[in-house]
């Protein structure tokens, strides 16, 4: 008796963030359908690494340019129409925000502080990595929520 394998895709997302007035704020995005705040997120590229892809999705969905970490925060799991994706998640320091980029008239954008953001998203597991994450980085360098 065969068992059926389940293919996971991978894709990779960016979280952007930036420091207003001593808290770090993350920018949401919202789905093509308004219905989920969520972050940049889109299949990886053949030949483009999981890094500089999250960094093409940031600007395409979200109009943000910045510094990607090249260190994975952690990953999250999700489904999508029967199919299961792995999302490998990267810090993403905002430089830049425009107002023209490819998808500004498909989805809404807003900064949160980083609590409003943790209960804002959908799936658990980006909360985590969300929390875990600023957290640790607020300890350290004296950032408020």
């Amino acid at each position: 008796m065969s068992q059926k394998v389940s293919k996971v895709f991978t894709q990779s997302g960016a979280i952007p963030y930036r420091v207003n007035n001593g808290k770090i704020e993350i920018l949401l995005i919202t789905t093509r359908n308004f219905q989920h705040w969520v972050i940049p997120k889109g299949d990886i590229p053949n030949g483009m690494s999981p890094p500089d892809s999250a960094a093409k999705e940031a600007w395409e969905e979200a109009g943000v340019i910045g510094q990607v970490d090249m260190n994975e925060l952690g990953t999250y799991k999700y489904r999508k129409q029967g199919k299961t994706y792995r999302v490998k998640m990267y810090l993403l320091s905002v430089d830049m925000l425009s107002e023209d980029y490819p998808e500004a008239n498909k989805r809404k954008r807003q900064w949160v502080e980083v609590n409003k953001a943790i209960r804002r998203v959908k799936f658990n597991s980006l909360k985590r990595i969300l929390r875990s994450f600023f957290q640790v980085k607020s300890h350290f360098c004296g950032f408020r929520f």
